[in-house]
Formats: structure tokens, sequence, C-alpha cells
């Protein structure tokens, strides 16, 4: 057991210290490319930092793990969500859904709770299977490239416009990206380089997962929702708190909620690698505790984005708090 906790502890420091040039690299492309930092956020940061959890889920799937496979996935998402209140707090000059609202930004906690209604409707359906595979997985990745399509026309075509503030940070791209002397193409090199050592201790993390949940007694369940969820989860809370030391505060927020977005894509990946039947139909207890959790910890987001509360933590930063806390403690009560 001791070998599990350095494997999975050594992965944590790889995700950890990699966060800060991993999000430096981005904030260049997202100015250099002109795609903003929202959207770089959502695909570029959101999807590469996932990679730990998505490979850790389909190890576990592969495994025959359906409860790990599907916890890892929806507690990554809560533990990321909650990374919002946590920025809040580390950024002192104002609050961050404040600072950083968007219409993008608006948008994805909408989109992804439409993706864990689908998740939902799936569990308590009949156990449907087309070539093995759920047709639900089909349509989550169907929603998700609808969103991101839906995220670029509301940038590039508001039907209306944020209220402007002093606090208000535009993401308007430098188009030298901070970087003239580097080419793009070397850029994108490092961005894939960075992308597989992340995407690596995905797999590692995975087998100590499931070995530590052999080792210890604890469900595997519990462990991919309270241990590798979060521990998959590290690299969100590091870019996020790195790009708002770097004042990239679209960056952050597009990290955080399009990296909950790519999280829900893990349950298709698992459901292409679980050969028990449709991974939906495994659904327990903690799956729906974890999914309504999820519900309304991105609803607050929502709420804060809309209510745009300009100091402080916010009102949505201590009810997500609170309300992972409780999730928390449920979860352990479930066993």
């Amino acid at each position: 057991m001791l070998w599990d906790v350095a494997a999975i502890t050594a992965a944590a420091l790889i995700l950890v210290v990699g966060g800060g040039p991993f999000t430096r690299l981005v904030d260049r492309l997202a100015d250099r490319t002109g795609m903003g930092e929202t959207v770089a956020g959502i695909v570029l940061v959101g999807a590469v930092t996932s990679l730990p959890g998505l490979i850790t889920s389909v190890v576990g799937a592969a495994h025959g793990e359906a409860s790990f496979a599907m916890n890892n996935a929806l507690g990554g998402i809560a533990a990321q969500t909650v990374f919002i209140a946590l920025a809040d707090m580390f950024y002192r000059r104002t609050n961050l859904e404040h600072a950083a609202a968007s219409l993008p930004n608006l948008l994805a906690p909408i989109g992804l709770c439409i993706m864990f209604g689908v998740v939902l409707v799936a569990g308590a359906g009949p156990p449907l299977s087309v070539l093995g595979v759920h047709p639900a997985s089909a349509l989550l990745v169907a929603c998700y490239l609808y969103w991101l399509w839906l995220s670029r026309k509301v940038r590039a075509e508001p039907m209306w416009r944020v209220e402007h503030t002093r606090n208000t940070q535009t993401d308007e791209p430098d188009p030298s990206g901070g970087g003239e002397d580097e080419s793009l193409a070397g850029m994108w090199v490092k961005f894939a380089a960075l992308a597989c050592v992340v995407a690596a201790t995905g797999y590692v993390v995975g087998e100590t997962g499931l070995s530590l949940a052999e080792r210890t007694g604890m469900s595997e369940g519990l462990v991919g929702a309270l241990i590798t969820g979060v521990v998959t989860s590290l690299p969100e809370l590091v870019t996020v708190l790195y790009a708002v030391r770097i004042r990239a505060l679209h960056l952050a927020l597009g990290d955080i909620i399009g990296g909950n977005g790519f999280d829900v894509l893990f349950l298709a990946a698992s459901d292409l690698a679980y050969r028990e039947g449709p991974l939906y139909a495994a659904m327990d207890a903690r799956v729906v505790l974890l999914i309504g959790l999820g519900i309304v910890l991105n609803l607050l987001v929502a709420a804060g984005l809309i209510r745009r509360q300009e100091s402080g933590i916010g009102f949505e930063g201590i009810a997500l708090l609170a309300f992972y806390a409780a999730g928390t403690v449920m979860l352990i009560s479930l066993g």
C-alpha cells in the first residue's frame, strides 16, 4: 500500500508542478491565435487538465469497475467547481464571477446541467445498448460539441451584452501573445508535450486508485469520488490559481467550467471501455448524489455570474463550499 500512496502522491506532484508553465503557455496561445481566454480555457486548458481523470475513469471501466469510473468523473466535477470559490479567496481585487463575466462562461453551467440530465435519464431508463454502447454516450458527445459551437457563436454575435464596470476584465487577445521570439508551431509542440505528461499521470492514478480500494477495503465508488477524483482535478486547481495570479481571469473561469463539460464525456469514454453492459445501468446511489451535487454547484456558479457581486467571495462561493462539504459527508455516510 505504501507504493500505491507513493505513486499517487508522485502523480499529484507532477500535476501541480506542471500547472504553472502550462497556464502561461495556453495564455500566450490564446492571444497569438486570437481565440480568446474563455475559449482557450474551455477547449485547451479544460480538455488537457481533464486527461488524467479521463484515463483514470477509462482504466476503472476497463477493469469492470463502473462505480469507480463514474464516481471519479463526477467527483472531479464537484471538486473543480468548488475551486472557483478558492480562486475568489485568492483573487482579492474583486469577485471572479464579476470580473470574468461573459456569455460563454454563463452558457457553460447550463450546458453542463443538460448533460447531467442526459446521464440521469440514461440511468433511470432501460439498459439500451447499440454495439455495446448506450445511445446516451453519443448524445453526450453531441451536446458537448453543440455547446462549444454555441459558445463561439454567442461570443462573436452576442444577443445581449455584459454590463461593464471598473472591475470587469475584457477578454481581448493580444496578437503578440507575449512571446514574440517563439514560433506558433513551437508553442503547439510544447502544448502537446505537456498534454502527454499530464495524460500519463491518469493511468498511474487509475491503477493505484483501484489498488488502494482493494487493499484498504474502501468501496471503489468512494475512492473514485474523494481520492482519485480530487487528485486528477489538481491541474484545474493549479491552473485556475495561476491564471488568476497573472490576471487571465477568463482563462481561469473557462478552465473550470470547460473542464467540467469535458469531464462528463468521461462517462461516454468509460461506456466504451466497460464490457459488462451499459455503464449507466450500473448507476448507484453515489452517482445519483454526485450528479445532483454537480447540478446544484454549477447552477450556483450561473447564479453568481448573473448576480455579479462585485467584491468578496460572494454568496455563491460560500454556498459552493457548504454544499460540497455536505455532499462529502453524505458520500462517506453511504460507505
